[in-house]
């Protein structure tokens, strides 16, 4: 190792392994694939994909919509917002009050403390009152973070996903819904 890394804090010196790893997996890929989803023959259909559209909320509720959005932010570096949010959604289900401060300092630390690995972009006022959460963890401690991320990718990241090529790319290969092959052929005229 080079003096100059030597020097540097282990932190550091883990986090630039961790990112060298990141972009190195995703310089190998050509493309976007949809590894988190084993679509295979089951590819989302025309009607599926054009629902995502509609809102931000059907793109999430749906299985193959969540992943190419997931794939979406994770070529734009930017996947610990969808991270967070879900990290955020399972907190809140948490039905043991017991589980509740050690869930909460596992998101706190992964995404929103200094030198989180995976922080997320929110405002200091935000990290301040959810700093102050902590103190006394609630299944609502996060959801003024997660409502500012949802809002962040919502508003920016969800516009830029219908006009990039991995979503042009899964409308090109959508299958046909299953009401346009169920519809009856027109017999030819002899």
């Amino acid at each position: 190792m080079c003096r100059g890394l030597a020097s540097l804090p282990t932190c550091c010196l883990e986090r630039a392994k961790e990112l060298k790893a990141r972009l190195g997996s995703i310089l190998q890929k050509p493309s976007w694939t949809l590894s988190c989803c084993k679509i295979g023959k089951n590819k989302p259909t025309m009607e599926e994909c054009l629902r995502w559209k509609e809102s931000f909320e059907k793109l999430l509720s749906s299985k193959y919509g969540l992943c190419a959005f997931t794939a979406f932010l994770i070529s734009e570096f930017s996947e610990e917002n969808i991270a967070f949010y879900f990290a955020c959604e399972d907190y809140r289900k948490t039905r043991c009050p017991a589980k509740l401060p050690g869930k909460a300092q596992k998101i706190y630390y992964e995404f929103i403390g200094s030198e989180a690995p995976r922080e997320i972009n929110i405002d200091h006022e935000t990290r301040d009152i959810t700093k102050a959460n902590m103190q006394d963890p609630s299944p609502t401690c996060f959801d003024l973070a997660q409502h500012k991320i949802y809002m962040l990718m919502a508003k920016d990241c969800y516009p830029r996903f219908l006009h990039s090529p991995v979503y042009k790319d899964l409308l090109c290969q959508a299958k046909p819904s299953a009401k346009a092959s169920k519809l009856p052929q027109r017999e030819k005229k002899v």
